[in-house]
């Protein structure tokens, strides 16, 4: 009998054959992942192992690549050591005050302030029309007590024993000889009223320095009326006069002193002086063997001995190389000078009063050593010089970026003696203008004027680049 039922193997090895494929493979994935463990332990381990070896280079690495750029930087911004002949070809870094040079430039606007409530202008001009029709005043006639100052060129130079002149009273300071050997019993004499004074003023000897060419001498023989300013040792760039009358054109010369640092420095920026040695209205005036190796003192030179430079003038207006001057000349002689019948104008100091405060600004500001302001101090004090904010019924301290003066033997000899001051003493002159104003009484009629005033005659914009010392 057939047996109709089917009979299907089921094989014992079979499902244990595919089980033990399952196992098998449950058994492959987890020595991967007990291998795969310990792989990254063992690389974790060497690795700190490394870094416990090598950490102290691993720290010098970063170190020695970051001092190795800060190197390069500084060195880039270095100029070349070959040193005073190159020209400063660099802008000012400052994007705050290249952004306040281009806003500052070429502005006419003027300044005004509140007087008893109503606001008027800082500087009161004459309208146009007038400007071009100002006729000089007559020549002024000394009527006070100095006649003639007479300039020193004859003493004879320090020599070592030489029992005239004590090594004591020339320690310290930058006499030489362009500004002649002053003893302290010659300063003493030079503040005496006389109707000839005799004083130092520079232009001592004929081996001092300060060299100009005989075709420019002749160019500044012929001025009556001068704008000035200097830029030594690459200094600050030049900034056109604005604001002139035709009159002005006419009457008045705009001189700007060089040396030949700075006509390298302008010249690699592109400005170039003409064959007529104008670049724009200015006449550029090369100076050659400059006395002094501060830069600082040799610009106090045209600064405050325009009356030597310019013999024929009768008025000069001295302008800081940071600034531009922006008012007709002719009506800035008429609004500070003569309708107020000064000699000598000048901006009062806008933050402090007192040449001892202003002492220790210089010194806290850098601008002097303390050593070089006590000594100077030390001399103020020993001649009595007081604490009184107002000399003369002026105010004591003045800001002398801007100067207008009329020459005469009175406020002539005032520049002398302030001249010598600076060079005894500090550059800063701010601190000796003080001594000077309250000692020589003659000059009464000085025009201090307010610091709007100054702010109104000018744009502005900073010194741009340090200038370049002298290296003897």
């Amino acid at each position: 009998m057939f047996n109709n039922s089917v009979s299907i193997t089921v094989s014992d090895d079979s499902s244990d054959e595919h089980a033990g494929k399952l196992r098998a493979r449950v058994r492959r994935k987890k020595p991967k992942k007990k291998f795969g463990f310990r792989g990254k332990t063992e690389f974790t381990r060497k690795l700190i192992k490394l870094l416990l070896k090598w950490w102290p280079v691993l720290l010098f690495l970063p170190a020695a690549a970051l001092l190795i750029f800060e190197v390069s930087r500084i060195s880039g911004k270095t100029s070349s050591p070959g040193g005073n002949s190159e020209p400063v070809t660099h802008k000012n870094p400052d994007p705050h005050l290249e952004k306040k040079q281009q806003g500052n430039l070429n502005r006419l606007d003027h300044v005004t302030r509140v007087v008893h409530g109503v606001r008027e202008p800082c500087l009161k001009l004459l309208p146009p029309e007038q400007l071009e029709r100002l006729v000089f005043p007559k020549e002024r006639v000394s009527s006070g007590p100095i006649k003639k100052v007479v300039f020193r060129e004859t003493d004879t130079p320090y020599e070592e024993g030489n029992s005239t002149m004590s090594q004591q009273h020339l320690d310290g300071t930058r006499f030489n000889s362009f500004t002649g050997y002053q003893t302290l019993e010659q300063r003493d004499q030079s503040f005496k009223v006389n109707e000839t004074t005799a004083v130092h003023c520079g232009f001592y000897s004929e081996k001092g320095g300060f060299k100009i060419s005989e075709e420019d001498k002749l160019y500044m023989h012929n001025c009556e009326v001068v704008v000035s300013t200097c830029a030594f040792g690459g200094g600050d760039d030049l900034y056109q006069p604005i604001g002139m009358s035709e009159r002005s054109l006419q009457k008045v010369c705009y001189v700007a002193f060089w040396d030949e640092i700075t006509l390298a420095t302008q010249e690699a920026q592109g400005h170039k002086v003409g064959e007529n040695h104008f670049i724009g209205k200015w006449r550029i005036i090369i100076v050659r063997d400059l006395p002094f190796r501060d830069q600082r003192l040799n610009g106090k030179i045209p600064k405050m001995l325009s009356h030597r430079l310019f013999p024929n003038s009768r008025y000069s207006i001295w302008v800081d190389s940071k600034s531009q001057f922006r008012r007709d000349p002719l009506g800035v002689l008429e609004a500070l000078l003569w309708r107020l019948n000064s000699v000598l104008a000048i901006s009062e100091h806008g933050a402090r009063s007192s040449v001892y405060d202003e002492a220790k600004a210089v010194v806290k500001k850098n601008k002097a050593t303390p050593e070089e302001v006590e000594l100077q101090l030390t001399q103020y004090r020993k001649d009595a010089l007081p604490e009184d904010k107002r000399f003369n019924g002026k105010k004591a301290l003045a800001e002398a970026s801007i100067i207008v003066r009329e020459h005469t033997p009175s406020s002539n000899l005032f520049m002398c003696l302030w001249f010598n001051e600076v060079v005894r003493f500090t550059s800063r002159d701010q601190l000796s203008f003080p001594y000077v104003l309250w000692r020589f009484k003659v000059l009464r009629d000085i025009n201090l004027f307010p610091v709007c005033t100054r702010k109104d005659l000018v744009n502005s914009m900073g010194h741009i680049r340090k200038a370049k010392p002298l290296i003897n």
